[in-house]
Order: structure tokens, then C-alpha cells, then sequence
């Protein structure tokens, strides 16, 4: 019965321990289009996966969410912001891309910078010269999954000092 006992207490510390650390990861949210998203390689692929394991391995316990989606614009990622920056988010790291110049539309990333300010959430900006000299793909656009390795590991130390770690 006491054995029992201890196995029920056990069992019920450990779960307030993997419940408290969970719920106290910090979120990250990769926002941008294909190079965000990962055009042309797996998801695990993608730098915003990449980025989430080199911050564990330097003992950061965080989230990072992958909200890229091809194709997209500042509009769209504007239009989208409350959906996909969840509440409690700490840092969004922002790629505007070059959709704006092709498709000859408004850039919202001014707009979408003061938003996240104004919900004292810190914007790491990603622009595309941090692609150039990475790996890319044979479209010339789009990395490879080293390229999106070496990405995330430019990425690490300011995402990791935006979070204040």
C-alpha cells in the first residue's frame, strides 16, 4: 500500500515538473514566405526546425513555430498576424521575402513591426541578404537543407538574446 502510494506521488511530480516546463516554453514564430516555410526540402529541413533543435541544444527550452507560407506578401502575413502569433510569444523572427517587388504590393513590414511591439513581442528581422552565399536550390531562390542549417545557425545567438538567454 505505502509502495503504491509512493508510485502515485512519484508519478504525480513528474507530471507537474514535464506540465510546468512545457508550459513555460518561450515561442518562437518564424514569419515569411517560401524561405520560411521551406520551399523545396521537408519540414524538419526548414530553418525555423533547425533553429528550434540548435536552441535545445544550447539548453533553451523554446517552441518554434513555422508560419511561413509560399507566396506570401506583407499583406498576408499582416492579414494573419493575431491567427498565427499566439499570445505569450516572445520573439518573431520576420522574413518579409521578395514577394512585395513581383507581385508589386504594398510593404506592411513597418506595420507589422509596430504591431508586434505594441504586444511587447521583439521582431528579429531576417532580410534576404542573410541568404546570400548559403546553399541554394537549382531555382537559385530557395536553400537547401545545409543552407537552411547555416541560416538557423546565424539566427541562433540573436533569437537566443532576444529572449533574454
Amino acid at each position: 500500500m505505502i509502495a503504491r502510494l509512493r508510485q502515485i506521488i512519484l508519478l504525480g511530480a513528474f507530471g507537474v515538473v514535464v506540465t510546468f516546463g512545457a508550459a513555460h516554453a518561450a515561442t518562437v514564430v518564424a514569419l515569411g514566405a517560401s524561405n520560411t516555410f521551406g520551399k523545396g526540402v521537408s519540414r524538419s529541413q526548414a530553418y525555423p526546425a533547425q533553429l528550434e533543435t540548435l536552441l535545445r541544444t544550447r539548453g533553451l527550452n523554446v517552441r518554434v513555430i513555422n508560419a511561413g507560407i509560399n507566396g506570401d506578401t506583407t499583406g498576408g502575413m499582416l492579414a494573419r498576424l493575431d491567427r498565427v502569433v499566439p499570445k505569450g510569444t516572445g520573439v518573431v523572427i520576420l522574413q518579409p521575402g521578395g514577394n512585395d517587388r513581383r507581385k508589386l504590393a504594398a510593404d506592411n513590414t513597418p506595420e507589422i513591426q509596430s504591431r508586434l511591439s505594441a504586444m511587447g513581442i521583439k521582431v528579429v528581422m531576417l532580410p534576404n541578404g542573410m541568404l546570400h552565399g548559403l546553399p541554394h536550390q537549382p531555382d537559385g531562390q530557395h536553400l537547401t537543407p545545409e543552407g537552411y542549417h547555416m541560416l538557423a545557425e546565424q539566427l541562433a545567438g540573436e533569437v537566443a538574446a532576444a529572449l533574454g538567454r
